[in-house]
């Protein structure tokens, strides 16, 4: 079935649609979630509305709808084959406290079958089923039946597949129900768990955050119901055409002809691999939070990407710089619904161009030592006379260049077959072994990674809303100490200490760092109030609020500031909350710890005395 729909008419639609059902429309949040340590990315549309869902109004209403850019690193191996992406757009629209399941679902239905003309034969449902913290959705399934789909394509499944949440280990959370589309031409099969769902395609996915689970794990019902509904555009654009893989839209279509032009060799997931790398650096460069390559965070992920896309831009035989003339595609396909794309255009180039000069030098020394290694290996097979090739030597010393330098298996592997004439089975099991060594290496990694992602602003813990507080007080100082250059690029907060990034050449002096510290802490020992209001966004900027430069905003906007009044207030900025109600509820900071970032830009760490 073949729908002849574009990503671009799939979001007027859907927007359009939503709109009519009273939905404010809201712009895409930033790729890098603000002041939640959970995660590096914002990977669903629900994240950045988290206060919003826990009972702060949002100044846009109850009712909302957007398309929000999104970056899932996850499954970053599994790239390449038929639905895996890094960056991808998410529609989605939310009921804050309003609306419930009839009408979320019913309005599910109705752009499904009736705007987008799906059949009801070509769909299925999955609900949940219960388990002994939430009872089983039957009145879902209910609203599913009285619309028309039959029972009999309703299947009611386990918690792994119809329960979300929550983000981190509290927070709102709830059963969803998920719409499927059949793909294939035969009789549809039964759905009966996530890993039977050939042929079944899931394009939309309604959450219904009736629940909050607690510190101490148990599951309370959330004061505040809310309705969270998303649905990928890159797989749903796909499906509507007929296609059989997230690749096949417009936009990487495009991508995907300009890398055939400068390529030698034809390798499908090595070519997937570079348009979907290429268009998630681009975003992440262009983004409004200014991020750069680098050994860390969100930098360090960047990096990855783009080197993977430079490795394998070499496997398809390009053998010169590509990846800044790609970018300008994803910059013209884009921005016009994302603007910074366009105003981060040379901050993109700059970087790319860079890490690509960069590490086709790494890959060209890399591959002189492989060459090295490999006649070594061979000179010893032959002097001991080893009966076979010494296929765990090969991947130690794979794993060994991957380590040191980032020479990729693959490569080595090209190497092997050109010295050797490497067979099949041998190359197999190679890549077995250094797969087990790299396995082993990530379990380490991960041990230490996932002590540093807990908590987050999604438990609204008294602790967290006071760093958020301190944190605006502390961009305020820093602009009186170093100047009106300052602003916030990026922040973080756990329970133990807020981090804070922004422009500045230099650390600041032991005397600035002092002076920061009495600024803040002068203000609260004034008791001043903590005060909130909704303001036309032109009008609140005419104020002089702080607001993150790049970042879209509704056109009514939330500004806190800290004084008797808007006008006066020592500091006043936009934000979604949530804060204290008067500064006699924070603590003394100080300012324990420094590092600069990359080029221009500085981060401190600040905590409670």
């Amino acid at each position: 079935m073949r729908f002849g729909m574009t990503t671009k008419e799939l979001k007027e639609k859907y927007i359009k649609f939503f709109q009519s059902k009273g939905h404010a429309v809201i712009p895409s949040a930033s790729l890098i979630p603000e002041n939640d340590p959970t995660v590096l990315f914002t990977t669903a549309g629900m994240q950045p509305l988290v206060p919003y869902l826990l009972g702060e109004k949002h100044p846009s209403g109850s009712r909302l709808v957007d398309v929000q850019k999104c970056m899932r690193t996850g499954d970053i191996e599994e790239v390449g084959d038929n639905v895996h992406l890094t960056f991808f757009e998410m529609l989605g629209n939310w009921s804050l406290g309003d609306y419930w399941k009839k009408e979320s679902i019913t309005w599910s239905f109705e752009f499904l079958t009736k705007e987008l003309r799906i059949p009801i034969g070509k769909l299925a449902v999955s609900c949940f089923a219960g388990d002994e913290n939430a009872s089983k959705d039957v009145e879902t399934a209910e609203v599913w039946k009285s619309l028309g789909i039959p029972e009999g394509r309703i299947y009611f499944l386990s918690r792994k597949d119809n329960w979300w949440g929550p983000v981190g280990n509290i927070g709102p959370c709830g059963p969803d129900t998920e719409v499927f589309y059949w793909t294939g031409e035969d009789k549809p099969s039964d759905l009966t768990t996530s890993d039977n769902k050939e042929g079944w395609v899931e394009i939309w996915n309604n959450v219904f955050m009736q629940y909050e689970k607690t510190s101490s794990g148990k599951y309370a019902p959330l004061k505040q119901k809310n309705v969270d509904t998303g649905m990928g555009v890159e797989r749903t654009t796909a499906i509507l055409n007929g296609k059989d893989n997230v690749f096949n839209v417009n936009e990487l279509n495009l991508i995907t002809d300009e890398v055939k032009k400068v390529s030698t060799k034809e390798d499908e997931r090595s070519l997937r691999i570079v348009v979907d790398h290429l268009r998630a650096s681009t975003f992440i460069l262009g983004d409004q939070r200014c991020i750069a390559p680098s050994n860390v965070d969100q930098g360090y992920v960047l990096r990855r990407l783009i080197r993977r896309a430079i490795r394998h831009g070499k496997m398809l035989g390009i053998t010169k710089p590509f990846l800044v003339g790609l970018s300008r595609i994803v910059v013209d396909e884009y921005s016009s619904d994302y603007p910074e794309l366009k105003e981060n255009q040379n901050f993109i180039e700059k970087y790319l161009g860079l890490e690509e000069e960069k590490f086709t030098k790494t890959l060209n020394e890399g591959q002189k030592e492989s060459f090295k290694k490999i006649k070594m290996l061979l000179d010893l097979n032959e002097k001991v006379k080893v009966s076979g090739f010494d296929v765990l030597k090969a991947a130690k010393i794979s794993f060994d260049l991957y380590q040191s330098s980032g020479y990729p298996l693959e490569m080595f592997l090209e190497d092997l077959k050109d010295k050797k004439g490497l067979d099949k089975e041998t190359s197999d099991k190679i890549c077995k072994d250094v797969g087990r060594l790299i396995s082993s290496h990530q379990s380490i990694s991960r041990a230490g990674s996932e002590k540093r992602f807990k908590g987050g602003l999604s438990d609204q813990s008294d602790t967290n809303i006071k760093y958020h507080t301190a944190t605006h007080l502390l961009n305020m100082a820093l602009r009186k100490v170093l100047g009106d250059h300052v602003r916030q690029i990026g922040s973080n907060i756990t329970k133990e200490r807020l981090r804070f990034d922004f422009p500045n050449p230099v650390k600041l002096t032991e005397d600035q760092v002092k002076e920061v510290e009495k600024i803040v802490n002068d203000i609260v020992d004034r008791k001043i109030p903590v005060g909130c209001i909704i303001l036309p966004k032109e009008e609140a900027i005419k104020k002089g609020v702080t607001y993150l430069q790049g970042e879209q905003y509704p056109d009514q906007v939330k500004v806190y500031f800290v004084g008797n009044d808007l006008d006066s207030a020592e500091s006043k900025e936009l934000c979604g909350g949530p804060h204290v109600s008067n500064t006699r509820d924070l603590d003394h900071i100080e300012v324990f710890k420094q590092d600069k970032i990359g080029e221009g830009k500085m981060r401190v760490y600040a905590r409670f005395k």
